[in-house]
């Protein structure tokens, strides 16, 4: 909504002329934008001729020496315009954009500065630090979502430090973040003595010292007891409350959290404790049972990890492609880890190294191939796979595309996964975030990248199941292995007992593209001269009301090659069953049955006029019926996870119609259902790579129907099978 004074500032903004003060769009709505604006403004008016959006030290230092307080002493028009803006930005009355420091600008001014917790530590006005805070997005209010607790403490650290040179306001709006965790760290080192030049933030080895010298335990008081407590609060500790005393129930709360980290449980403040609570890698010293890496363990290294007291193993289910790098499972590998007392998790990463990795489409990929993998290397049911995050995701980046990439995970596994069940490898907000949206059963955790904005500010995940914390050599000779030293909570064990590995190299492949005309050429020729289908339309039934040409249905199905490939590999049937009936019915695609669907939305989301409650829809054009029979009968023979519906309930009824009309990859994807359940209702075996022509005749026929005409339907599909057989089975094996 619109705030009409926030558009006076916008257009006092934009009065500037001035190279470096951009304009801004005038619509009453606060952003980075507006306030980097009139941070570039006030740098104007202190006489600072390269204007930027950040205010740094020279903006903080000029204003210092000239205006080191405003208030209504000041005689500075638009210096007081800008602080009048930014109040109006930030949720505050400015009294009016006049350029003085009226009775409702000194009011809002105090209001602000109390909610900061600074008005007891800094003089009445707006003082440099407070200015530098004015002129961002910060909030100093509760926001929702936060906690009241937090917001305590933040205000507490800010009225009690602020006046050190390089603690700067934080927000004090009752939410974790890595400023606030910067500023946490600022505290403690300041409390251990050190000074304006030597404190950075940084945990580094006088910190950890200063801490050592510190230590808590019950009966503890003072201002190291209430930065453990704020620090406790910080990673959500429940039943933790802001306080300088260390008493019986602080106790009880703190092993409550050594359990959960898995350190020793002593119910003090002590050096391990406050590490864990201070940086994600906690003590990075800490020896883990668990390990990952890429390299093969052989067995010699298997003796080494052993001996050096690991006991689960995390190895990858395949290779980066068009990369040197051999990280995947070995041949034989599992079975000596076995051997040797090491259980294994799997984990999926191809690329995974930047947002624009991670969409819906390739969370469907990933999930086929992971799923593949783990089958050819033996990995049962219960297995837990973990796909990578391999970057340090922003906020927006994990809501755009981590979440929508998981979720086609999450459905895949449910569908296909066959009792896989699906793990996250990230920072902990990315893991966090993808576990609370119900994707994940558990994480494993990259603490080690201590530095990702998605690690600092975030408290470990609670279905947290490996934490990697540093990278280590164990062993020596020939059974020297790197790897990442993980701490482990138990919720998963790995597996160390494993199925014969799958045979895949009789499966098709996705299409080679070199051949896509080649391929296009035959379709055609095949649909004109055997079919008497032309390029566009047609004179025979309802060609002539066909909206698609052959090449345009080709171009739609090749979009779709790849989840195609993915399904004909799962059910271990030949591509060519699916494509057949998905380019025919893509083809034929007519005004009939715009006309079908239209009676069915009537039927449920209309008029109710209409009585049709199911008609062939989507892609493959599959009735809603068709699809719940072939999907409970795949769910029965445990081909597919899903629920048991009933094509008699209108309710299941429409639900699946929908997304068979809406969802191209749920269409597509329930071919192969109505094609099992369809063979097995003409008495003939499932689809595979060796069923015989007349077999697949036959079910191309009852995807078709029971009519006499099904049975043309099934010849004419055969001759197109075959057409595609010509392309997809020389690629087998290769």
């Amino acid at each position: 909504m619109a705030d009409q004074m926030v558009i006076e500032g916008q257009k006092f903004i934009n009065s500037y002329n001035v190279t470096g003060i951009p304009r801004v769009e005038e619509n009453g709505r606060t952003g980075w934008a507006v306030m980097f604006a009139l941070t570039r403004a006030l740098q104007h008016e202190l006489g600072i001729t390269a204007l930027s959006d950040s205010f740094g030290p020279t903006t903080l230092a000029t204003l210092q020496s000239r205006h080191p307080v405003i208030d209504a002493g000041t005689r500075h028009e638009k210096i007081l315009k800008i602080v009048q803006s930014a109040l109006y930005c930030k949720g505050y009355d400015g009294g009016g954009i006049d350029g003085t420091y009226n009775s409702l600008v000194a009011a809002s001014v105090r209001e602000l500065t109390q909610n900061m917790g600074v008005d007891a530590a800094l003089a009445d006005g707006v003082t440099p630090k407070v200015f530098k805070a004015l002129l961002t997005m910060d909030a100093y209010v509760v926001t929702e979502g936060g906690s009241e607790l937090t917001r305590a403490v933040q205000q507490w650290m800010n009225g009690r430090y602020v006046g050190r040179r390089n603690f700067f306001v934080v927000p004090c709006d009752g939410h974790f973040s890595r400023d606030v965790q910067k500023a946490l760290m600022f505290a403690i080192q300041y409390e251990i003595g050190m000074s304006d030049d030597v404190a950075n933030g940084v945990f580094g080895p006088g910190t950890q010292q200063g801490i050592r010298n510190n230590l808590l335990s019950e009966g503890s008081s003072g201002t190291w007891v209430s930065l453990f407590t704020a620090a406790m609060i910080f990673n959500k500790r429940g039943g933790v409350f802001f306080s300088s005393q260390f008493d019986a129930d602080l106790a009880t709360r703190v092993r409550s959290f050594q359990n959960f980290v898995k350190l020793p449980v002593t119910g003090r403040g002590d050096f391990q404790t406050w590490a864990s609570l201070l940086v994600s890698t906690g003590d990075a010293t800490r020896k883990g049972t668990a390990a990952d890496c890429v390299t093969e363990v052989t067995n010699e290294r298997a003796v080494a990890l052993r001996d050096a007291g690991y006991q689960i193993v995390g190895r990858y289910l395949s290779n980066v492609p068009n990369t040197s790098l051999d990280k995947k499972i070995k041949s034989g590998e599992l079975g000596r880890m076995a051997a040797y007392g090491l259980s294994c998790f799997p984990i999926y990463q191809t690329w995974g190294g930047e947002a624009a990795y991670f969409r819906r489409e390739q969370g469907v990929a990933d999930a086929f191939a992971a799923i593949e993998r783990a089958k050819y290397y033996g990995f049962k049911p219960g297995t837990r796979i973990y796909f990578a995050v391999d970057f340090d995701a922003l906020d927006y980046e994990v809501t755009d595309n981590i979440l929508p990439h998981f979720r086609a995970i999450r459905d895949v596994m449910n569908e296909h996964g066959q009792g896989y069940l699906t793990g996250i490898y990230g920072p902990r907000n990315v893991c966090s975030r993808v576990a609370a949206a119900g994707y994940t059963s558990a994480s494993f955790v990259c603490d080690m990248s201590t530095g990702f904005s998605g690690n600092l500010g975030y408290p470990l995940p609670s279905d947290w199941a490996f934490d990697q914390i540093s990278t280590i050599s164990v062993g020596s000779g020939s059974g020297l292995i790197e790897i990442d030293n993980n701490i482990v909570s138990g919720r998963d064990s790995g597996q160390n007992t494993y199925n014969p590995q799958q045979i895949t190299a009789d499966l098709d492949v996705s299409m080679d593209m070199s051949r896509r005309n080649a391929l296009l050429a035959d379709v055609q020729s095949y649909l004109l001269n055997s079919l008497g289908v032309p390029e566009e339309g047609g004179d025979e039934g309802a060609q002539s009301l066909t909206y698609r040409s052959t090449t345009q249905s080709f171009d739609i199905l090749m979009s779709f090659d790849g989840l195609v490939t993915r399904l004909a590999r799962t059910f271990r049937m030949r591509k060519a069953i699916i494509q057949s009936p998905l380019l025919w019915e893509i083809r034929m695609y007519n005004t009939l049955d715009v006309v079908g669907d239209e009676a069915v939305i009537d039927h449920y989301d209309g008029t109710g006029i209409s009585t049709k409650n199911d008609a062939s829809t989507g892609l493959g054009q599959i009735l809603a019926a068709t699809a719940i029979r072939g999907r409970n009968h795949c769910i029965r023979a445990g081909l597919i996870g899903g629920t048991i519906m009933d094509a008699a309930n209108e309710n299941d009824l429409w639900n699946v119609w929908q997304r068979l009309h809406n969802d191209h990859d749920y269409n597509i994807s329930t071919m192969p259902a109505v094609l099992i359940e369809g063979a097995a209702d003409v008495g003939v075996p499932q689809p595979s790579m060796s069923t015989s022509d007349e077999h697949t005749r036959l079910t191309l026929a009852r995807y078709n129907g029971t009519e006499g005409r099904a049975q043309n339907y099934g010849t004419a599909m055969l001759g197109l099978h075959q057409v595609f057989e010509k392309y997809n089975a020389p690629l087998r094996g290769l």
